[in-house]
């Protein structure tokens, strides 16, 4: 059987922003296998549903596509239109939520879905009930103003869009995957695109072990955004001081910024998938964080097939530290 890791629901999904209703939403995932291994260039079947109130609650539209995965497994889509089962999108009340999108997906292309997830939708249903709300600045800002914070805008929209989402219109900064900032490049972005992970310029080192000689459990298990930092401290504090991946990410200053640290799984695999903007990577294997037992850790293959898998903490292997900001 193969497995869907979906990306943060609030991460990937945008929307067309239009005077009238939203015409579609845009979904992202990546695909592995049992092994942990990308489904790459292959097509992917999938239903997908938007879901009212809770996981299991009212199943308000239902579509299917087939989208084919590119070299980095990623597959993406534009909710709203695919070949429609039920429900009509550009009905959909956002004002009644919560909403959530559940993933139905078969891996050969076909219609036998056998991997179910669901993520609920955050800040994108309050973006696009934005237009329904009540005036509160007068004037008009254009779609810079929308794409700063994560949407792709069509046409004019107004400032009430703009304060409905909890920005002040026009004061929003553009920001965008591969820029440099604050001391790095950014490698992602959440859905207020004013906030997510930038990546060091360079490798902190092209050879070094995990740990600082000590195979000894340190609880360095969490996993997905901001989840680095806590595994980064927690290693540190049962390794002590000495040069190991965890302590070097820690003590990097670079920018004149103090808060770097060695990514988690999750976060590695999104840095990975933007090697190419950001730059400077080696084809090897680099360090994350996570801990799996006292004597192994997972790394992250930088080649083409960008796999993860268990590496003795002893071993040598690359590493590039993080932020979030």
């Amino acid at each position: 059987m193969k497995k869907l890791y979906t990306l943060i629901a609030a991460v990937v999904i945008t929307s067309a922003v239009f005077a009238q209703a939203p015409s579609k939403m845009s979904f992202q995932a990546v695909v592995r296998d049992a092994g942990d291994v990308l489904v790459t260039s292959q097509a992917v079947g999938m239903q997908l549903s938007i879901v009212q109130d809770s996981v299991s609650g009212t199943v308000v539209y239902v579509e299917t596509q087939t989208p084919t995965s590119n070299p980095n497994g990623l597959i993406s889509v534009e909710i709203g239109s695919g070949t429609v089962l039920s429900g009509t999108f550009n009905s959909i009340d956002w004002s009644s939520g919560p909403y959530f999108i559940k993933t139905e997906t078969d891996p050969t292309g076909g219609t036998t879905y056998t991997i179910t997830g669901t993520s609920q939708l955050m800040s994108v249903p309050y973006a696009l009930h934005a237009n329904t709300a009540g005036s509160i600045i007068g004037g008009k800002t254009d779609s810079t103003d929308i794409d700063a914070m994560g949407f792709v805008a069509g046409g004019k929209t107004d400032s009430t869009d703009i304060a409905a989402m909890g920005f002040v219109a026009g004061s929003a900064t553009t920001l965008t995957i591969g820029q440099s900032y604050q001391g790095g490049k950014i490698f992602w972005l959440d859905a207020s695109g004013q906030h997510g992970l930038i990546a060091a310029t360079a490798d902190q080192s092209i050879g070094i072990q995990w740990h600082n000689g000590s195979n000894t459990t340190t609880n360095a298990v969490r996993d997905g955004i901001g989840a680095g930092e806590f595994n980064t401290e927690r290693i540190i504090a049962n390794q002590g001081s000495g040069v190991y991946a965890a302590e070097i990410c820690a003590n990097y200053q670079g920018g004149n910024y103090g808060d770097w640290y060695l990514p988690s799984k999750y976060e590695l695999n999104l840095l990975y998938l933007q090697k190419t903007v950001v730059g400077g990577f080696a084809g090897n294997y680099y360090w994350s964080s996570n801990e799996y037992d006292n004597y192994d850790a997972w790394d992250q293959d930088f080649t083409n097939g960008g796999g993860q898998g268990l590496n003795c903490k002893p071993s040598p292997a690359f590493v590039r530290a993080v932020r979030t900001f």
